[in-house]
């Protein structure tokens, strides 16, 4: 019996702008499999942060079809389908994104309080998560009392507060220094190995093209390549 894919888009495409525009993404398919370390790279402007943010629906398609988990995001309302991010996917950015009037235990928690996880429930499973990227130490601590890697194990950790099925990352590393990126590769990589957790990681990093076990280049929209390794 074939294995369904967790994640996959069928003539993926997306113009801006009416008339001929411009187009970001060109009749993309791409199949991502439970458990797979996923990097997208390709030169800047080839329409990676384009194509991760249609498979994660914060951009609608022109055409084709996202299916999550069995669920088509064109039969889904804007409600439906951020009710499906929150509680199926996670997201990790260059920015961090955190909120700085909260602390790194509040933002991990934030995920979880969206859906209304019991409260008890939210703070274990943040300590745990914490505790998992080397910051349990640093609970209490505001974003601004993080260095730039510190805040991004946080965010990698609220990424996960919700068991999602896919973490999807746009360039993680890109703000961080060689050494802290080269310890957010190897938490990926961990989280990867040891629970099965997905990810589709955006990056022009050769240190996190070289940790992929499916390494897909875009050039102008298009997928040039995809390189499938052990």
């Amino acid at each position: 019996m074939a294995v369904r894919p967790v994640l996959f888009c069928n003539e993926l495409t997306k113009r801006f702008l009416a008339g001929e525009g411009v187009l970001a993404v060109d009749d993309v398919c791409l199949s991502i499999n439970r458990g797979e370390f996923v990097v997208i790279t390709g030169a800047s402007g080839s329409g990676k942060t384009t194509l991760l943010n249609m498979l994660g629906g914060i951009d609608r398609s022109t055409h084709g079809e996202v299916v999550l988990d069995g669920r088509k995001y064109s039969r889904l309302s804007e409600s439906g389908l951020a009710r499906l991010r929150r509680s199926r996917l996670g997201f990790v950015f260059q920015s961090y994104n955190l909120l700085p009037e909260l602390n790194a235990l509040e933002n991990v928690m934030l995920p979880m309080r969206l859906i209304r996880v019991p409260t008890h429930e939210m703070r274990e499973r943040a300590m745990y998560l914490l505790q998992q990227v080397d910051m349990a130490t640093r609970a209490t601590h505001s974003p601004y009392e993080l260095s730039g890697g510190e805040q991004q194990r946080v965010a990698i950790a609220r990424a996960l507060a919700n068991n999602p099925l896919v973490v999807l990352a746009d360039e993680p590393t890109g703000s961080l220094d060689s050494k802290n990126a080269a310890a957010i590769i190897q938490l990926f990589k961990r989280f990867n190995s040891t629970h099965g957790q997905t990810f589709v990681i955006v990056s022009h990093d050769p240190l996190v093209q070289q940790s992929a076990k499916k390494l897909v280049t875009l050039v102008d929209g298009r997928i040039e390549s995809v390189v499938e390794r052990e």
